[in-house]
């Protein structure tokens, strides 16, 4: 709820003064309507985004491609001295993910709910800026201590390509992690000749992520079920036991996970079955395309 009204703050000063009312009002309301329809980001399943890759229609195509494609979409897209080509790239991949890959409109925004939020207060702090002295050409101002916090073209027009900038990165991030599961990923980290360990130290870090939010929220039901959070004193000693037993229940699950391999033979590596699965046409199509159109508007604005 909080990620709504701060989106509209954020884009009622980025467009102050170059809008027209009537089309500020609309822009506003459109992007908090947007926010509410996705709601907020829930890890009620593990591996929530692995489980998203699977089901994805795009699993099947060739995990090594995509990662390139999308490696050098992001490159090309915070290279970019233009918002323009970085928001057309946000739209084709988002629209790529949602209608290409199956994943549902709603699932997707809840996605971006996260990232979008460290978007907003990022942007807040680049449109709004300390002043002595009132600038003349301040769009947006309030009396701050003595001073003035003011938003100026300048202002604008540099938070709306850092912002851009940020939409089309995370949109090439989440078109790759929504279509690829993670076993694929790690197999073409392997063929980068990435170091073991550090592919090692990712698996485990990704599944144990889960685990212990998973873990976490079962002890925050049961203790707000025993009327743990009545008052703030309680509510103080809840969160400290909560947060002992999960750091003494993650040392014991990390013994038995070990253990755990060692009795499967683990010889200091660990190895997911990936099938060889080929280029097609369709893929080509759906990277090539955005890759052309990102080279054009880089040359165009440039």
């Amino acid at each position: 709820m909080i990620a709504a009204p701060l989106a509209g703050l954020v884009f009622f000063s980025l467009f102050a003064g170059q809008l027209p009312p009537m089309w500020m009002a609309a822009v506003c309301l459109l992007v908090v309507f947007l926010f509410l329809l996705g709601g907020s980001h829930r890890h009620d399943s593990m591996l929530t985004l692995d489980v998203y890759a699977r089901r994805s229609q795009l699993c099947r195509e060739n995990a090594a491609f995509k990662t390139v494609g999308s490696l050098c979409l992001l490159v090309m897209c915070v290279c970019s001295s233009s918002p323009i080509p970085p928001l057309c790239l946000f739209l084709f991949l988002s629209i790529v993910t949602v209608a290409a890959g199956g994943v549902k409109l709603r699932e997707y925004f809840s996605l971006l709910g996260l990232p979008a939020m460290f978007l907003m207060l990022s942007g807040l702090t680049l449109l709004w800026d300390f002043y002595q002295k009132l600038p003349k050409e301040a769009v947006l101002f309030l009396p701050f201590f003595g001073g003035w916090l003011a938003v100026v073209p300048a202002a604008q027009a540099l938070g709306m390509l850092v912002l851009s900038r940020a939409l089309g990165a995370v949109s090439c991030l989440y078109f790759l992690s929504l279509s690829t599961p993670l076993s694929e990923l790690l197999s073409v980290l392997r063929r980068a000749h990435v170091p073991d360990i550090v592919v090692e130290l990712a698996v485990l870090i990704y599944r144990y992520i889960f685990i212990l939010l998973a873990t976490f929220r079962d002890m925050k039901h049961s203790a707000a079920s025993r009327l743990g959070y009545q008052g703030l004193k309680r509510s103080l000693c809840t969160t400290g036991l909560i947060y002992g037993a999960l750091l003494a229940n993650s040392f014991r699950r990390a013994g038995a996970c070990f253990d755990a391999m060692e009795s499967r033979c683990y010889t200091g590596q660990i190895v997911f079955f990936t099938p060889k699965k080929q280029v097609t046409g369709k893929l080509i199509c759906l990277l090539g395309f955005p890759l052309a159109g990102m080279l054009a508007g880089i040359w165009l604005f440039s």
